[in-house]
């Protein structure tokens, strides 16, 4: 599993070309031995479904092989203290590998349930392309678990995506009369702050004690001798399950003043911890770790929003690491044995 992870760490997946060839390789693993993947391909995006097993129920395994940009020697993989370093070791081909290990072990043993892998190659940019592509023509199953690092610990939720602009109109004049006109960028700073105590911001739930704001760019002004008299504020806004996100962008509205552009909307997801799938696999995640299970709640998104909004309930785990995005990107050997034995032992014990 190791040495498969590291050539997976060779591909440069942050371009589509990359991904796509990531998805290539992992197929041709996976016939290697002796799976029967199928490659499907949208918009130029590539991705492969490969299912084993019996049964009236689906557990989809459902993970990502593009990776966000880095520098030329991170796509090296390096094997420190315990630790493979380099980017998407965590984030997530290692939670990949260890999906198709567990592929390749369950390939020949009876079960009662059908396991459907999907490796897609967009997630990074919205997983529109795939997994969205995917759920939107019956790929779908009965339970769903993206392999993304928790750190062994289980994401019942994720925060929803609002990508919006929030365009500021002011009075151009002389730069050296700014009195005589109506400065437009800070006009949008006052509405940013403003925005920053509006009701839907105080609102918390059990796993987020808030919702999360970003002012992501600001973009006003020509010349230094010009009072700007336009300013768009881009906003990345990620609200709790519960929240209507029709309500917070009306809240914006009201004190804006401007105008309101909605980009991106990603619904949040919220698994019950009650589900029967979850109740089942905790058991089998507290036995391998020896200890309690976390259950928690994702800030950023993942393509598990796609199932969600068809009802199917659905799950970040995978294995441990840090720094994804990040310069020192890691993920820890021992964890994606065991993420990969907690695989397997859930589906026999499903069956």
């Amino acid at each position: 599993m190791k040495e498969l992870l590291k050539e997976l760490l060779l591909i440069e997946s942050s371009t589509k070309e990359g991904a796509n060839q990531a998805v290539e390789f992992c197929k041709q693993w996976l016939i290697e031995h002796e799976l029967q993947p199928d490659l499907i391909e949208n918009n130029g995006y590539k991705m492969l479904v490969c299912e084993i097993g019996d049964g009236d129920t689906t557990i989809v395994f459902n993970g990502h092989v593009d990776v966000v940009s880095g520098k030329k020697d991170q796509f090296i993989p390096v094997e420190k203290d315990g630790r493979l370093y380099a980017r998407g070791a965590a984030d997530m081909k290692a939670g990949v590998a260890a999906m198709m290990v567990a592929m390749k072990e369950l390939r020949d043993r009876k079960l009662g349930v059908k396991i459907q892998l999907q490796i897609v190659s967009d997630e990074e940019i919205g997983g529109y392309n795939c997994s969205g592509y995917l759920v939107k023509n019956g790929y779908r199953g009965d339970f769903v678990i993206c392999s993304e690092p928790t750190q062994l610990g289980i994401a019942l939720q994720a925060k929803g995506v609002l990508r919006l602009e929030v365009e500021i109109s002011g009075k151009s004049a002389h730069g050296s009369r700014p009195w005589e006109g109506e400065n437009a960028i800070v006009k949008a700073y006052k509405v940013y702050e403003k925005l920053l105590d509006l009701p839907f911001t105080k609102e918390n739930s059990e796993f987020y004690p808030f919702p999360s704001v970003n002012l992501a760019i600001i973009s006003g002004g020509e010349v230094f001798n010009k009072v700007p008299d336009r300013c768009v504020m881009s906003l990345d806004i990620r609200y709790l399950p519960g929240q209507n996100p029709d309500v917070i962008v009306q809240q914006i509205k009201n004190i804006s003043g401007g105008e309101v552009r909605v980009g991106l909307h990603g619904i949040p997801v919220a698994t019950e911890k009650d589900n029967r799938f979850i109740t089942q696999l905790r058991p089998v995640v507290e036995k391998h770790i020896g200890g309690e299970a976390v259950l928690f709640g994702q800030h950023g998104a993942a393509d598990t929003q796609y199932f969600s909004a068809h009802g199917i309930p659905a799950i970040e785990f995978g294995p441990s690491g840090g720094n994804w995005h990040g310069d020192e990107e890691f993920v820890e050997l021992k964890s994606i044995e065991t993420y990969k034995d907690i695989l397997i032992d859930y589906v026999e014990n499903l069956s």
